[in-house]
């Protein structure tokens, strides 16, 4: 499947390819001509490079699900980890069902808007880095919370970004107010990590633990 370079690889892979050169150059200037180091180097710094790429990849040709009416997709790739009924304190306060998609490095990191609707609500939380599928990080762990009120069907539902041990930057693109569309663009998290979905209580879950989803095109759940 063909891929593109997501905009918030640009200045990483850009410093990393430099300092991969300077590197190389370094070493076959002052390494003896006949020493495997600079071949050890040289391929290390070349797999370096590509498994650096791979974490800004976007496919080209992945059909998004668009303005399905009642439908929740999957904001991010990666696995469910979480489906359980919880508390949810810092929008709702009061009980939610929650399902939580596990990013690993391996992953496509870009999110998207699970529906379309108006954002209510969004708040950056810096915090602590606990590996992403730690029960706390979801309340401990920097994060990124965003709700989006579906007006039809009147039902808002929660979006968390959270960083893990490995993803120390959260982007975010939403705004207060904004109108968006189911399938667009959320935001992004560097070198992937969790995603957390709070649902009402009478959405009709689609999915089960340990699935594989597809950000874009897994139907999470129904209203």
């Amino acid at each position: 499947m063909p891929y593109k370079i997501h905009r918030e690889g640009y200045t990483i892979l850009l410093t990393c390819f430099v300092a991969v050169l300077l590197l190389n150059i370094a070493v076959f200037h002052f390494v003896p001509e006949l020493s495997a180091l600079k071949t050890i180097i040289l391929i290390a710094s070349i797999v370096f490079f590509l498994f650096m790429v791979s974490f800004f990849r976007i496919p080209l040709k992945r059909k998004i699900v668009n303005n399905k009416t009642g439908q929740v997709i999957a904001p991010a790739d990666g696995r469910i980890v979480v489906i359980e009924e919880v508390e949810e304190k810092e929008y709702f306060k009061d009980k939610r069902l929650q399902v939580s998609i596990f990013m690993s490095p391996a992953n496509v990191h870009v999110n998207r808007n699970p529906m379309s609707g108006k954002v209510a609500y969004t708040q950056y939380h810096p915090g602590d880095y606990l590996v992403a599928w730690h029960p706390k990080s979801s309340e401990l762990n920097e994060r990124f919370t965003s709700v989006i009120k579906d007006e039809i069907n009147d039902a808002e539902i929660l979006v968390r970004q959270i960083a893990g041990k490995l993803a120390r930057k959260i982007s975010n693109y939403l705004n207060e107010g904004e109108e968006v569309i189911q399938g667009n663009e959320l935001g992004f998290i560097k070198l992937g990590s969790r995603v957390d979905l709070f649902l009402p209580l009478d959405a009709k879950i689609n999915v089960n633990l340990q699935q594989k989803v597809k950000g874009g095109t897994t139907v999470i759940a129904e209203f």
